[in-house]
């Protein structure tokens, strides 16, 4: 069984920047798919950032290429998401997922089987 426990979340002003960090326990593969969903109030849960092995190539939504970097160490049992020039549309609570399936949609919140518990990002205009 998996455990993940996310942080780093906050508040900032737009075009700043927040790096989460995603602490993991228990087995998780580095095999495995590790993502970052987000959930907005009223809205459904999206893929922000997927990454399946340390330096495999990461998938991101559109709404954040160019803006946010996934990252992983698996030495350190770790998922990270450095989140630059941040937009009020950003705001939402950001979850860290894992998956033991072999996906071909890895931003697809129906594909992971581990969450945490998530941490709040607002971004203020």
């Amino acid at each position: 069984q998996a455990q993940l426990v996310e942080s780093g979340g906050g508040s900032v002003q737009a075009g700043g920047s927040l790096r989460l960090s995603c602490a993991a326990s228990g087995y998780i593969d580095s095999s495995w798919y590790m993502g970052w969903f987000r959930q907005a109030p009223g809205k459904e849960r999206e893929g922000v950032a997927a990454i399946r092995t340390e330096g495999d190539n990461p998938h991101y939504a559109d709404s954040v290429k160019g803006r946010f970097t996934i990252s992983r160490d698996n030495g350190k049992n770790a998922l990270y998401l450095q989140m630059n020039s941040l937009k009020p549309e950003d705001t939402a609570k950001y979850f860290c997922a894992a998956s033991y399936y072999s996906t071909r949609f890895p931003l697809q919140a129906s594909v992971y089987n581990y969450w945490g518990q998530g941490t709040q990002v607002t971004v203020s205009s």
